[in-house]
């Protein structure tokens, strides 16, 4: 296999991975984000009103969406991210320096190939998260979707490409700040781990692999949760004034949030969001290292 086709299928598992851990943490995550002030007194409160209303499987709600899509995307993301990795350390050999491999990357190459990947993947996973969104948080006894395909189907036909792309400005700034802050974190901690015990990539623990990724996870939402927030908003809004659109632009809907449910709003969901992120990114990256084993013994070559 090729290079570019094992980094493809070793994001996928892991993005395939992230999403069946995930999802019942992210779904609590976007009611609260979205439901008006006051709506759910916390995460236990907004999880018990899920679970009581909708059913155990409304926590899986709109996941066929994120469980193609996020895999596709986090494929794209380890994609452009090791194709990245192996750009800088070619530079690297070039000039001696990077280790024997050139795959010891230093902290702004690790942080412009997490933006690179950001971008990436922020191509796709803006419209998969759109409509996953739009899935969650509409009304369980009367849905205006019956599904994904019916979803991005009704959307389309009213408002076009820039329908299914709403939000978009705002997600290309959370993808490419948080993962270019999300895999400076993981690549610096496997770096150390390799260092410090004279050990291949390959021979690190998988464990390592797990709590690794839970940190980078935490570094991650620590600098995009708000953003997030302004994304959830957004791909929620209405289409026009017509059918009750409240925010004009990403820059209005900080002020209007701002304005009028004060600073606690762009941190309302937080907790789900802690929660879900060891699991969830922790499986992420164990995914993606054993499958990366499995396909090419994680063999570093520029």
């Amino acid at each position: 296999m090729s290079k570019a086709l094992i980094d493809l299928t070793a994001g996928t598992a892991g993005g395939v991975a992230q999403v069946l851990v995930g999802q019942p943490f992210d779904i609590v995550k976007v009611r609260m984000q979205t439901a008006p002030k006051g709506t759910y007194s916390g995460m236990l409160h907004c999880a018990g009103g899920i679970l009581k209303n909708e059913g155990p499987l409304a926590f899986y709600k709109g996941t066929l969406t994120p469980l193609l899509g996020i895999g596709v995307c986090v494929s794209i993301q380890f994609g452009a991210l090791e194709y990245s990795k192996r750009f800088f350390a070619r530079r690297n050999l070039e000039e001696g320096k990077g280790g024997p491999t050139g795959f010891m990357l230093t902290g702004p190459q690790l942080v412009a190939s997490g933006i690179f990947a950001g971008v990436a993947n922020g191509v796709v996973s803006g419209p998969v998260e759109h409509i996953r969104i739009r899935l969650q948080t509409q009304s369980a006894t009367n849905p205006t979707y019956s599904g994904p395909w019916d979803a991005i189907r009704k959307i389309y036909s009213a408002h076009g490409v820039a329908g299914i792309y709403k939000g978009q400005v705002v997600t290309l700034w959370r993808e490419s700040l948080g993962y270019g802050i999300y895999f400076l974190a993981y690549e610096k901690l496997m770096q150390y781990e390799i260092t410090r015990k004279g050990i291949r990539r390959d021979q690190v623990n998988p464990a390592k692999a797990v709590l690794f990724g839970a940190a980078a996870g935490y570094a991650l939402w620590a600098i995009i949760y708000p953003i997030d927030m302004i994304k959830s908003r957004m791909q929620t809004d209405g289409f026009s004034p017509a059918d009750g659109q409240k925010y004009k632009s990403a820059l209005h809907c900080v002020r209007t949030i701002w304005r009028t449910e004060g600073i606690g709003a762009f941190t309302r969901g937080l907790g789900p969001t802690l929660i879900r992120s060891p699991f969830a990114n922790g499986a992420t990256f164990l995914g993606f290292e054993l499958a990366m084993r499995l396909l090419s013994g994680h063999e570093e070559v520029p």
